[in-house]
């Protein structure tokens, strides 16, 4: 006899309290699968950023500014292949000044260079590099503000006051996911021009492509010691490490995150350990009766357990059909486009699904342990007498 097909079946006795358990675990795994897709889509781009680039800054903080003459400095050392510059704009569109976007001001020609995922075609790449108030945007800030090559557009700067006049030159999509999908480029140059004298010909950080990513940490340091002298000094570091340092900011909400994703699965837990308590509680005649008939402690314990993973693999898996439409089809793709400087992909990774599954099977057996214990533990004699 096969004991856990026989727990398997079993399940289906009680039908309402079945239903009602699978769907209490898919909810459970739907809202484990959401939070942990939201920790692991803010370090998207950390994860994917490019092992060959270098971010140089002021070696104070990431506000002040560097003279942008360092970048000529840094193509000079070796190991460098190609250097960009880069300013934040922090531009907003006037007809949706509650939504955020990156607006960087660059240097057009060397961000192509420096940021070969940029995908552009030939025909409007040109028009950008030659369009002084042209912009490069990406195809999801694009299709949000309803954007097409050649609209005029104005933005509103903030960092930079003013109402600042545009064309859209060019639309780009990304080859990578190093690159969100809702920044906007302009010339650097536009924006030179219209500032006094002291504060023209300086940048945020420059940014660096290398020849070796093996050789990165020598790279940075060579860059950094150049501009020892200087009345400025840098702090180089990788992509990666740029990137994680906008996310230490965030460091508190993560670990939040993280907590909750683990009362997720004690409250999955106690959901399968009341609905296995109470099965074994009613079907205590039963286990006298499988007793009585020759069955072993250990034939009771693994009925009790196959009962816990049939209910497990249930709710997980109703989880995950419901969570995968939910999130890549649903929430996922409004968060891409209305919140694409945050989450440029944000979609349940496999590790996740994976997790969210093995979490609800062992859970189920870990909140099966005590039940079946007692099941096993239940004397004959006793087991008939109670219900009796």
């Amino acid at each position: 006899m096969n004991i856990p097909l026989l727990a398997a079946r079993n399940v289906t006795r009680n039908k309402l309290r079945t239903v009602l358990t699978t769907l209490g675990v898919a909810v459970t795994v739907l809202t484990f699968v959401l939070i942990r897709t939201v920790v692991a889509a803010w370090y998207v781009g950390v994860e994917a950023a490019s092992k060959d680039r270098i971010a140089t800054r002021h070696k104070v903080s990431f506000i002040m500014q560097v003279p942008k003459n360092y970048a000529d400095t840094i193509r000079q050392v070796p190991g460098v292949q190609a250097a960009t510059w880069a300013q934040w704009f922090g531009g907003k569109e006037p007809n949706h000044e509650g939504e955020f976007f990156a607006t960087l001001a660059v240097d057009p020609k060397t961000t192509l260079e420096v940021y070969d995922e940029l995908v552009v075609p030939e025909e409007q790449k040109k028009a950008w590099l030659e369009n002084r108030q042209g912009i490069l945007a990406g195809d999801v800030i694009a299709k949000k503000f309803g954007w097409k090559v050649g609209d005029r557009v104005n933005l509103v700067g903030t960092i930079y006051p003013g109402d600042w006049q545009f064309e859209v030159s060019a639309i780009y999509t990304a080859a990578r996911k190093s690159i969100d999908r809702s920044t906007v480029y302009f010339h650097w140059d536009y924006l030179n021009e219209s500032l006094p004298e002291q504060r023209r010909d300086k940048v945020g950080w420059i940014v660096s492509r290398i020849d070796d990513p093996g050789k990165s940490a020598t790279i940075q340091a060579s860059i950094d010691q150049t501009f020892d002298a200087r009345d400025i000094q840098t702090l180089s570091q990788s992509e990666r490490d740029l990137n994680n340092s906008f996310l230490g900011m965030m460091s508190a909400v993560l670990g939040a995150l993280d907590i909750v994703s683990v009362v997720i699965l004690i409250i999955m837990g106690l959901i399968l350990g009341n609905t296995i308590a109470m099965g074994v509680r009613e079907r205590t005649t039963e286990y006298g009766v499988m007793r009585a008939l020759g069955f072993s402690p250990r034939h009771i314990a693994t009925f009790v357990l196959g009962e816990a993973f049939t209910l497990g693999i249930a709710g997980g898996a109703v989880g995950l059909a419901i969570a995968y439409p939910f999130v890549n089809q649903g929430v996922g793709l409004a968060i891409e486009e209305n919140m694409g400087a945050f989450f440029p992909y944000f979609r349940i990774l496999p590790d996740t699904a994976i997790a969210a599954m093995v979490m609800a099977l062992v859970l189920a057996l870990v909140a099966a342990v005590i039940p079946a214990w007692q099941a096993s533990r239940l004397r004959t004699i006793d087991a008939l007498r109670q219900v009796g």
